[in-house]
């Protein structure tokens, strides 16, 4: 089918509201983005430098730094007024594109905690640092591929109407609305595919952790089940945050009603979560708290 596309830009609507509503959202939007980008980069840099946090579990946190830090920049400085077709396009890719990627890496760091607390004698054996590195380029490579395919399905519709995106981004569920063609294939995809990758890398970390509690509780000791439960609180936090909103976006029916929740969800895995990663990962990981300690080599 041709594309019939006569909308040359979107517009993000945000919350609406007066210009003073848009220049504080701007203002909250900036100092979150400000922190976003101090935090991920200076935990991207702290453990490229520290010779301590050379494992595979911080490559796991160090690339998912990365992906924080560039989702954000994805968002954040679009976030309220107008973008072009082809920008919202670039949008839309890259937000599919980073949410895939960080859906398989922590489930890939599942994975590296099971191990190391159920199997810690193997730990350097079955976490060896060519698997890390096969895990993170899957996690890339899934990711491309998802957002190559939802881009080009969604990309392709015709868009003749209205043009305001009800959201602060180009985000699949607004543009489906304001597209004038048949979007059912695209509907079928979405739950399909997007479906399979929430769905399939929560189930990962729903085993890993079930494993890593059972495991916790044979140990006799108060200590060490402390010591051994602290190992993973971080990212078990990580997860439960990240997988609990996406689970909220896109695993309830797109009722009209329910859009300004919605809005609210968005920014809160968009742009908070980006945020509190490093807080996360630095204040309850010992080794992280220790590292910030030592003076740069």
């Amino acid at each position: 089918m041709a594309n019939l596309t006569c909308v040359s830009e979107f517009v993000l609507l945000g919350f609406g509201g007066g210009s003073g509503t848009r220049t504080v959202l701007f203002l909250v939007f900036l100092a979150l983005y400000a922190a976003t980008m101090v935090g991920n980069c200076g935990m991207i840099l702290l453990i490229g430098v520290d010779a301590h946090l050379r494992t595979p579990m911080y490559a796991f946190l160090q690339s998912l730094s990365l992906l924080d830090a560039c989702y954000s920049s994805t968002i954040v400085p679009r976030a309220l007024g107008t973008v072009s077709f082809r920008g919202c396009a670039a949008q839309f890719f890259f937000l599919s594109f980073f949410g895939t990627a960080e859906a398989f890496l922590l489930a890939a760091m599942a994975y590296d905690r099971f191990v190391a607390i159920c199997c810690p004698l193997l730990y350097s054996v079955r976490v060896s640092r060519q698997l890390c590195a096969r895990l993170v380029l899957g996690s890339y490579s899934w990711g491309a591929l998802n957002a190559i395919t939802q881009t080009t399905m969604t990309f392709t519709l015709s868009f003749c109407g209205p043009n305001e995106v009800n959201g602060f981004f180009c985000d699949v569920l607004p543009l489906l609305s304001l597209s004038c063609s048949d979007t059912s294939v695209n509907q079928l995809v979405l739950l399909g595919v997007c479906g399979s990758i929430i769905v399939g890398t929560f189930l990962v970390v729903l085993a890993s952790y079930l494993c890593i509690i059972s495991t916790i509780l044979q140990i006799r000791t108060a200590q060490g089940r402390h010591k051994a439960f602290s190992t993973c609180a971080s990212h078990l936090t990580g997860v439960c945050l990240f997988f609990g909103t996406v689970f909220f976006m896109y695993a309830q029916p797109s009722a009209q009603s329910s859009m300004e929740q919605s809005k609210v969800v968005s920014v809160f895995y968009t742009v908070v979560i980006p945020m509190l990663n490093p807080l996360i990962y630095s204040l309850r990981n010992s080794d992280v708290r220790r590292a910030l300690s030592r003076p740069l080599p």
